[in-house]
């Protein structure tokens, strides 16, 4: 699918940004790789490990319209990775996060039509379902608005899709690194947010086969979620440092317990596949006839149970201790 084509990805020198190219050049012939990006030291860095003759660094916000109007010049495909995603930052600088999370999607959509790409893909996040945070809520904003993206096109190109899943192991922000750091410190306890808190997990390479397989998936409307497996922190933090100590330090505001992919309230437009499930749009498109429970390559999905939710801490896959010792040492490869 990638081959002779030119794919850029906003906010791509990030840890998934970095991911993506290195899967893209190992497994594709891409024409060109666009990291669109706002921080020049971020770029220098990458560049002296993805310095291929197809790779191009575009400097901008995804705030400025006619930066990305600009870049998009001639791409093929979008991966929308650009996000403000601390959630203290968030809920401390509201309308920068707004600013970044909201008007930049609107700003990827319109200049993903002005260029006439082929296909966008947006990241999102669990915050995003039932949100109790500004980062989910923006976030939930933006994947309407790509949801809704494809009515402004009619049958045209291009298609937007949404891939929603939980947190990164290892990423930057994650708390993998965090606990290492305390760990290398010299802490003797680590501190737990609550004792029965849950998570999704899921490596960075997974998520980035994900993102992958869903332009070839993908109509465009969906919100795709991987299955994927819980981890409980108290788990997490023995699988780091066996037999450390705990101490819990309470919730934070704007923090979940446990946290949702796929909401009770949109059980009714869920479709489960093998895999993965999609939440197939709640509004019409323009012909009304678009069927998600069969996907464009041919994988069919049938609807859930009304009332299920896809919840981290009823989730029938939970990993143990030494199950999260493997992924950890799975995300490092």
């Amino acid at each position: 699918m990638f081959d002779g084509q030119t794919i850029l990805i906003t906010g791509g020198t990030g840890s998934f940004g970095k991911k993506y190219t290195e899967t893209l050049l190992t497994r594709y012939k891409p024409k060109k790789i666009i990291i669109f990006s706002r921080d020049e030291l971020k770029q220098f860095e990458m560049q002296q490990t993805y310095n291929q003759e197809c790779m191009r660094y575009f400097i901008g916000d995804v705030r400025d319209k006619e930066r990305l109007l600009q870049a998009c010049k001639g791409v093929d495909y979008i991966i929308h990775a650009a996000a403000m995603k601390q959630v203290p930052a968030a809920e401390y600088n509201p309308t920068e996060c707004i600013k970044t999370n909201i008007d930049g999607a609107e700003n990827v959509i319109r200049a993903a039509i002005d260029n006439g790409v082929k296909k966008v893909i947006a990241l999102s996040t669990d915050k995003a379902a039932n949100p109790v945070n500004l980062y989910g809520a923006t976030k939930l904003c933006s994947d309407k608005l790509f949801v809704a993206a494809n009515n402004m096109v009619g049958g045209e190109i291009p298609r937007f899709a949404v891939v929603r899943y939980g947190n990164v192991v290892g990423s930057r922000g994650s708390v993998v690194p965090f606990f290492n750091k305390l760990i290398e410190e010299g802490a003797d306890s680590l501190p737990i947010t609550d004792f029965s808190m849950t998570r999704f997990w899921i490596t960075l390479q997974q998520g980035v086969d994900f993102v992958i397989k869903n332009f070839s998936r993908m109509k465009g409307g969906e919100i795709f979620v991987p299955k994927i497996p819980s981890v409980k922190m108290i788990d997490l933090a023995q699988a780091i440092a066996p037999g450390i100590k705990m101490h819990e330090i309470g919730i934070r505001p704007g923090e979940k317990l446990h946290e949702k992919m796929c909401p009770r309230d949109d059980s009714y437009r869920t479709l489960e596949f093998e895999d993965h499930y999609v939440i197939a749009p709640s509004i019409s498109f323009y012909d009304g006839r678009t069927n998600f429970a069969m996907n464009n390559l041919g994988e069919e999905g049938k609807p859930v149970a009304q009332g299920f939710s896809y919840d981290s801490g009823t989730n029938e896959w939970f990993l143990d201790v030494k199950e999260t010792q493997s992924l950890l040492v799975a995300s490092k490869e």
